[in-house]
C-alpha cells in the first residue's frame, strides 16, 4: 500500500496500549480509513499504522512507539520517521507512562516536558546525514500548549506539570536507585525510555513533536517503593482519558495558527 500524505500523526505509548485507538474516543468526527496496514521502509518492515479522518483531515498513528519482539526501539523509531517523512507529517503528538523523580510529582499526574537529557546509549538514530538538528527548544510550544488546553478541559481535577525535564534510558528494565539519584541531580523530573531518539528524528524530517506523560510509578529510590497493582491499573484504565486529550490537542492543532520556531531549528549539515 502507498504511503498517504497527511501532517499530523499520533504515536502511541503505554497510556493507550490498552484502548482500541482512535474508535475508544466514541467521537463522531473520527472515520476510520484503514487499520493495520504496514509500509516497506529502507530499514524493514514498517510497525502497523492505522490510519483515520478527524475533521476529514488524514491522520497516521501507530501503537507502543512501533516497539515489537525482535525488533530493535531505535530501528523501530528509523521505520516510524521514514514512513512520517515519506507521508509530510508536520505535527507528532505523542504519549507515554514515565516515573517520578520529582517528589512534587505522584501516580496518575501528568506533565508535558519543555527539555530532556538522554542517557541511553543508542548510535546511529538519523535517516540521513544531511541536517544540524539544533535542540535548544526540542518540544513544539504550540503542540505543547494544545496538550495543555486539552487536558484541562478532560481532566481537570488531575495536577498537571507543563514544565519539567524527561530523563531517557534505554530500558526495558528500570533503572536502580543510583541511576535515579543521579538523575535527580543533573535536573531530571521524570524518566522513561521513548522520547529518544524521536525527538531527534521529528526534527529531522522537519516535524513539530511535543508529548503529554503520566506519572505511573515511583522511580527507585523515590518516596517510597512502586506497587505493581497500582502500576498495572494505571496502564488498563487511564487510556481513554488520554486517548481524548490526544484527539481534542489535535483538533486545536487544525483550527489554530501556529507560531513556533522549530523549523528554523533544522539546517543543512557543514560536513560534506
Amino acid at each position: 500500500m502507498n504511503i498517504p500524505n497527511a501532517e499530523y500523526a499520533i504515536i502511541g505509548g503505554s497510556s493507550t496500549f490498552a484502548v482500541d485507538f482512535p474508535e475508544c474516543c466514541l467521537s463522531d468526527q473520527i472515520e476510520i480509513i484503514n487499520k493495520n496496514i504496514f509500509f516497506s521502509t529502507p530499514f524493514g518492515q514498517s510497525p502497523l499504522f492505522t490510519i483515520f479522518n478527524l475533521s476529514k483531515e488524514p491522520i497516521l498513528t501507530c501503537k507502543m512507539h512501533g516497539w515489537r519482539r525482535g525488533v530493535d526501539r531505535a530501528l523501530a523509531s528509523k521505520q516510524i520517521f521514514w514512513v512520517f517523512k515519506e507521508a509530510g507529517i508536520k505535527n507528532i503528538l505523542v504519549e507515554g507512562g514515565v516515573g517520578s523523580i520529582n517528589t512534587l510529582f505522584h501516580p496518575k499526574d501528568l506533565i508535558i516536558p519543555h527539555d530532556y537529557i538522554d542517557f541511553s546509549s543508542r548510535r546511529s538514530v538519523n535517516l540521513t546525514e544531511d541536517y544540524l538538528l539544533i535542540m535548544r527548544d526540542p518540544f513544539c510550544s504550540d503542540l505543547r500548549n494544545a496538550l495543555k488546553k486539552s487536558a484541562q478541559k478532560f481532566l481537570p481535577e488531575r495536577n498537571l506539570f507543563t514544565e519539567g525535564v524527561y530523563s531517557n534510558t534505554d530500558g526495558r528494565h528500570f533503572e536502580s536507585r543510583a541511576e535515579i539519584k543521579m538523575m535527580s541531580i543533573c535536573g531530571a523530573n521524570v524518566v522513561g525510555q521513548s522520547i529518544c531518539p524521536e525527538v531527534y528524528l521529528a526534527r529531522e524530517i522537519g516535524s513539530c513533536y511535543a508529548g503529554i506523560y503520566m506519572i505511573v510509578n515511583y522511580a527507585e529510590g523515590v518516596i517510597k517503593d512502586w506497587d505493581y497493582d497500582e502500576f498495572k491499573n494505571i496502564f488498563t484504565t487511564e487510556g481513554v482519558n488520554i486517548a481524548r486529550v490526544l484527539i481534542d490537542a489535535l483538533n486545536i492543532l487544525l483550527y489554530e495558527k501556529k507560531h513556533c520556531k522549530c523549523q528554523e531549528l533544522r539546517r543543512i549539515t557543514l560536513l560534506k
